[in-house]
Parts: structure tokens; C-alpha cells; sequence
């Protein structure tokens, strides 16, 4: 099933028909313009590239202002690739796609970033509950990680071992996502639940 590009906006609550009090993402999305399409004679595989926002000209580099002059186009934010559409070959580049591919109640996949946190320690990236008492001269153990490996044998640390690194910045999917209302007018989808990302991220969704 087809898919677009847009961005978060935030959250916010709203009444449904029943008139419960549901959280829900309010995301923008498209218009999406196509930009190519491949196909399987040329490129050996069908998919549609869609874009999505606006840059500047003064970002671009010279492969990506003389594309974007053969499209006699505003330079998009970002392309991306989709091969999941059913009528790709009724499409055409420069079509522009939007909120009306989906509909109120679906079921939609939506794809984003998360958060990047920086550098930080076992107890905020894994939960760790952290080594020693608070007294009795252990203060420079509270939130270490304890031991990682044993010293007689293996004597190595297990690959995969959880420690303190880079969090966040990662890619997640969440599936089944409901779409609670859309805005046409205003290219706007509110999905129920939070999605991953900051405010003003890229995110895809598919149907």
C-alpha cells in the first residue's frame, strides 16, 4: 500500500465519536511530489521517489540543483523511495500526493527517528539500578555498572554486553497505528499515541 513523507508537529488530545479523551500525534503530511519512478527495464525494480518540504538553494550542492532545475522544481527537503505502490504505473512525475491516500480509522505503519541523547551511562540507557549502598564510603559506585565479565574465564567481555554508549538517534517503526481525524485543507493526520521523533522531524507513513 502507498506511503508519504511529512513531519511532527507535536501532541495534543482530542474527543472521538464516543466522546473519550484520546492522546494523539498531529502530523503533516505531503503534498509529496514525484520526482522519478523506476522501473524495472531501467533501474531493475519499481518504485516511486517521492519530496517532500523545501530547501534552499544556497544548501545544494551542483548534482542536486541541476536535478532539481531538469525537474524545473523547488528543491525538496528530502527524497525517499517507495516500492509499495499498487498503481505505480498511473502515476506521473510532478504529480503531487497528499493526506488523501489515506482515510479516518485506518491501520497505518509510521517510521521516525528518535530522540538522540548523547552519551550516557547503564542506568538511563538500560536501567540498570546501579552498584553499592549510599553510605559507608561507596559514592563513587552509585551508578557504575558493576562487573562486566569474570577474569579467570572468559576473561573477555561477552560481545553485546550492555554498558554505556551513544543513546537514542534510532530509527524505530511503530506498527497499527490508528488514524484518529485528518484536516485535508491543512495536509494534517492525527494518529493516536506518541511517534517516535522531536518536534519538526521527518517521519514516513504507510498504509
Amino acid at each position: 500500500m502507498p506511503g508519504l513523507l511529512g513531519k511532527k508537529l507535536g501532541m495534543t488530545n482530542v474527543f472521538n465519536q464516543e466522546g473519550n479523551f484520546l492522546p494523539v500525534t498531529v502530523l503533516e503530511v505531503g503534498p509529496c511530489k514525484i520526482f522519478a519512478k523506476k522501473t524495472i527495464e531501467k533501474d531493475g525494480y519499481k518504485a516511486v521517489q517521492l519530496g517532500f518540504g523545501k530547501r534552499k538553494q544556497k544548501n545544494l550542492n551542483n548534482a542536486q540543483k541541476v536535478f532539481f532545475a531538469k525537474m524545473n522544481s523547488d528543491a525538496a527537503n528530502i527524497l525517499r523511495e517507495f516500492k509499495n505502490y499498487s498503481n505505480l504505473d498511473e502515476l506521473n512525475i510532478g504529480e503531487d500526493l497528499n493526506v488523501n491516500l489515506f482515510n479516518e480509522g485506518d491501520k497505518v505503519t509510521v517510521t521516525g527517528i528518535t530522540k538522540g541523547k548523547g552519551f550516557q551511562g547503564v542506568m538511563r540507557r538500560h536501567g540498570f539500578g546501579g552498584v553499592g549502598g549510599t553510605t559507608h564510603g561507596q559514592s563513587d559506585r552509585l551508578r557504575a555498572p558493576g562487573s562486566i565479565g569474570a577474569s579467570s574465564f572468559p576473561s573477555r567481555v561477552f560481545k553485546g554486553q550492555r554498558m554505556a554508549g551513544r543513546t537514542g538517534n534510532d530509527k524505530k517503526t511503530l506498527k497499527s497505528v490508528k488514524i484518529v481525524k485528518i484536516i485535508p485543507d491543512k495536509n494534517l493526520i492525527l494518529v493516536k499515541g506518541p511517534v517516535p521523533g522531536a518536534i519538526n522531524s521527518i517521519i514516513e507513513i504507510n498504509k
